[in-house]
């Protein structure tokens, strides 16, 4: 049945369909027969073009239950309006992975107000109005997400109450590969955007922990007043145990009570260290998973003035004119996407090194990014750090890979006032040994962040429109619903070189990379361009669906 009459189905929707699902922890199905959900007075079906795989995806399928993402909504939407959503799926509930996908609205309520059928949409997956008790909910993770042929999707949980929309209206001009790849992308943008804080937090809570007086304290809230302010000696920190601070001020340097002190920071909280001239005795261990996660930092002044600490802090992680730049793990899926971001960033008189212990996936990055860079006239070098050991003085780095001791060796690699973007998923949780000594006398800016904002989308789509970035240069395999085991194994096991698109519709195709389509897909293969990913070469492929 054609129509474009709201509450009707642009085309007869089957019963069932095939889908990806995770049903406990490390438990995958694929399931061929699962129902296609209703669609009630609010909501909308989306018919999904593709989706991309997301190292993310894994950390869902490890943690299942404990994810902080798939915990229960507790704020931003009613009770009432959750039971209606068919797929919202907290706790133990099996759920639909896949949050970087591309669709169009096939189907909408009577009570929807925002979207029609036929639009063509990205989905903003991180729905931040909408809290768990340690996060938010999230496409593809409490509400099922895009690896399914159609879902569902409720409007009250992608409009926010101040009106912001979650999915975000496209053309039919790029391919649903480079549309499902802005995801990504833009979580690199973000990383990148995120506006960071220089002073005390407003209306926050400030923990100061000094053995004697505190200096500058008056003067650092004067500004910027938190609600407000406990001080506490370093022994009466274990008082404080299941607390939380938005801003800590220790007075010292004993390493013991710094530990404990750090691990009363909230979530986006900010630790200063005011050393007076003294000397940390040892590396301390800090949760660097924190840092990605709860975006925590940490500053600090050798002197005896806090303000010292935070006036160092810069406005975001962006690049700056004449940066030296290190991507540690640039031949990996975002690796390259970091690369390319940094070389066409338009950033004056920076250098770009990439980084990685294989030859043949720096030989792979080298394909990619060598005419980019030379285009853009921003000199570039490659190392394999198993063979060559890097030397200090990187100005901005960024570390792909998830290892806390990879990111302890940026900051030694880091020079005076460098910027170092933890941008590699490490777990809440995992501490590892930094300098923070170093950190503090060197003014190193240790930054993570997780996710993007909906202005991070959009700017990845300004950029594909006006042709400053390709998306489909870090596409390295598609699949179909039968390939996405192999697919998951291989984004878990790290041997994909770059990311891979999953085409629902597509229910018997088996992972294949781009480098192995002359043979497999030669009626694809003709379409690629140098063996990058095109939009003719997607029409090919889903032809025959």
């Amino acid at each position: 049945m054609q129509s474009t009459e709201k509450g009707a189905p642009v085309t007869q929707l089957p019963s069932v369909q095939h889908a990806i699902q995770i049903v406990g922890v490390d438990e995958i199905v694929h399931n061929t027969s699962k129902p296609v959900d209703p669609v009630g007075p609010h909501q909308m079906m989306l018919e999904v073009e593709s989706c991309g795989i997301c190292f993310s995806d894994t950390k869902l399928l490890h943690a299942f239950d404990s994810h902080p993402r798939k915990t229960d909504v507790i704020a931003g939407i009613s009770p009432e309006a959750l039971a209606e959503i068919p797929g919202y799926k907290p706790g133990g509930a099996p759920t639909v992975p896949g949050h970087e996908p591309v669709g169009r609205i096939v189907e909408v309520g009577d009570e929807v107000t925002h979207f029609t059928v036929g639009d063509r949409v990205l989905v903003q997956a991180d729905w931040k109005h909408l809290r768990t008790p340690k996060s938010n909910g999230a496409f593809g993770y409490n509400f099922e997400g895009a690896l399914q042929e159609y879902v569902v999707i409720d409007e009250r949980t992608v409009v926010s109450p101040s009106g912001e929309e979650f999915l975000i209206h496209v053309s039919d001009g790029p391919s649903a590969a480079a549309v499902g790849l802005i995801e990504p992308w833009a979580t690199v943008e973000g990383s990148y955007a995120w506006v960071e804080r220089g002073h005390v937090q407003d209306g926050g809570r400030l923990l100061v922990v000094t053995a004697g007086g505190a200096p500058g304290i008056e003067a650092l809230t004067a500004g910027h007043a938190p609600a407000e302010i406990v001080t506490v000696s370093p022994s009466g920190l274990a008082g404080l145990e299941g607390q939380a601070f938005d801003d800590i001020v220790f007075y010292g340097s004993d390493a013991d009570a710094i530990e404990a002190a750090a691990a009363l920071l909230g979530s986006r909280a900010t630790f200063c260290l005011v050393l007076g001239g003294e000397r940390i005795g040892r590396k301390v261990n800090l949760d660097i998973g924190r840092v990605h996660y709860d975006f925590i930092r940490f500053v600090g002044t050798t002197g005896s003035d806090p303000a010292d600490g935070y006036a160092w802090v810069p406005a975001t992680g962006e690049l700056r004119a004449g940066d030296k730049v290190v991507i540690i793990g640039a031949a990996g899926p975002m690796g390259t996407m970091h690369t390319i971001r940094a070389v066409t960033s338009g950033v004056e008189g920076i250098t770009v090194t990439g980084t990685d212990v294989s030859t043949d996936r720096l030989e792979h990055l080298a394909a990619i990014v060598d005419p980019i860079a030379e285009a853009r006239g921003v000199p570039f070098s490659y190392i394999n750090s198993a063979e060559t050991q890097l030397e200090p003085g990187y100005t901005h780095l960024s570390c792909m890979v998830p290892v806390p001791a990879l990111v302890s060796q940026a900051v030694d690699l880091a020079a005076d006032g460098a910027i170092l973007n933890a941008f590699a998923g490490i777990p809440a949780g995992t501490t590892g040994e930094f300098d923070l000594q170093g950190i503090v006398e060197r003014r190193i800016f240790m930054l993570g962040t997780s996710g993007s904002d909906v202005s991070d989308m959009r700017t990845v789509l300004r950029k594909i429109e006006e042709g400053i970035i390709d998306t489909h240069i870090s596409l390295d395999a598609v699949t179909g619903m039968a390939g996405f085991r192999d697919a998951i194994d291989s984004v878990i096991n790290r041997t994909s070189g770059g990311k891979i698109m999953v085409y629902p519709r597509l229910h018997d195709l088996p992972l294949t990379r781009l480098v192995d389509m002359p043979e497999k897909l030669p009626h694809v293969a003709a379409k690629l361009n140098n063996g990058i990913w095109t939009k003719e070469a997607e029409q090919a492929l889903l032809a025959g669906a």
